[in-house]
């Protein structure tokens, strides 16, 4: 017996490549793009350790967890770190950044993260690339959750090493992941001794066994089924138009705030200004003695498919996540959030307007 998910032709370089291709076509990006045969979270780490070491001085910015978890990476590989923490119902500046050159002109790495699907910011990362190029600093960016929901641009950005994945925005597997590398950054991982080598973190392993010989001989068994899923959902995203995709995510957002705000019963966006609000997904603080988590349970008791969840860790008292991204990007989709939360809000016994709210979502929509 036969079996489609078991039974396939190995994947070829030749495949493996083209894939690499489309991601570089996403990103409109000339530099090298390696396709990275775990979740996000291996490129991420690989490209700090692989960049940073006993003489850097990192800039790590601080928007929501993730840009805690670089932090730690960076001072495990022994640089020298200097946090700026945004509260994480906002955004960090161009002018914030530019501030802590001032005070530290000897930096020269930065990390930042694009969008905070965990927290529901986004940050300016055009105007912060600007400010990075003026140091002549290397910039690391996480734009795992804003990839396919906003623009994503490392060359018009200068952003050095840009890491994606394909399991929000995208609608694709979480399986695999890619990050586009400059001549800078290649150049800074080959100076540094404490580079991983010989590791499945290593950039550099990929360079030298993949990259340097033209890409004609994969290093390791590529991870078929999720690289196949992966292709799948590059096709979707060319045939819908980048554009389209993004337009959807933005409606989407725009939405559930506005549906969010008619709603009542105390619920409000937990990210303050619209600007700074991510598309990818949308936070929602819950009202003032009413647990987040204790809503989400009661919502989806009613409604088990509506995307929603309740914040990480600390998170989980106060803040809802409405994750409207990939397939769920729709107004169906934001619908069935709004009116499932305002039956929870109602069964806490608070006074809320499910239809209006309803109203309010369709007219953002447009």
């Amino acid at each position: 017996m036969t079996h489609p998910f078991l039974d396939l032709t190995p994947l070829t370089a030749a495949r493996f490549a083209s894939i690499e291709d489309r991601v570089a076509r996403l990103l409109r990006t000339e530099q090298d793009v390696v396709i990275m045969q775990g979740e996000a979270l291996l490129p991420l780490e690989g490209a700090i350790r692989s960049a940073a070491g006993p003489g850097t001085t990192a800039l790590n910015v601080i928007t929501g967890p993730y840009g805690q978890t670089f932090g730690d990476w960076l001072r495990d590989c022994g640089a020298t770190v200097i946090d700026l923490a945004a509260p994480f119902h906002t955004a960090v500046t161009a002018e914030q950044i530019r501030e802590a050159f001032a005070e530290h002109p000897q930096i020269d790495f930065v990390s930042l993260v694009h969008a905070e699907a965990a927290t529901g910011n986004t940050n300016p990362v055009a105007e912060i690339g600007e400010a990075v190029r003026e140091q002549g600093a290397l910039f690391y960016l996480d734009a795992v959750a804003s990839i396919g929901a906003e623009p994503v641009l490392p060359d018009a950005w200068g952003v050095d090493l840009c890491v994606i994945g394909a399991q929000k925005a995208m609608g694709g597997p979480a399986g695999v992941s890619a990050v586009s590398v400059s001549e800078r950054a290649w150049a800074r991982m080959a100076a540094n001794p404490g580079a991983p080598r010989r590791s499945y973190l290593s950039l550099l392993d990929w360079k030298e066994r993949w990259l340097d010989g033209g890409r004609k001989a994969l290093p390791h068994a590529p991870a078929q089924l999720e690289m196949l899923a992966l292709e799948a959902c590059l096709e979707r995203i060319e045939a819908d138009g980048l554009d389209a995709v993004m337009a959807r995510h933005r409606r989407a957002a725009e939405a559930t705030r506005a549906g969010a705000r008619a709603l009542g019963g105390g619920l409000e966006p937990y990210v303050y200004e619209d600007r700074e609000a991510a598309p990818v997904a949308t936070t929602l603080r819950a009202p003032s003695g009413v647990p987040a988590s204790e809503l989400v349970v009661r919502a989806l008791e009613s409604d088990p498919a509506a995307p929603l969840a309740a914040g990480g860790g600390a998170l989980a008292k106060e803040m809802i996540r409405v994750n409207h991204y990939g397939v769920d990007a729709t107004q169906g989709a934001v619908r069935a959030s709004l009116a499932t939360l305002g039956g929870a809000l109602a069964s806490a016994g608070l006074r809320v307007d499910v239809e209006g709210a309803l109203r309010a979502a369709e007219a953002a929509w447009r």
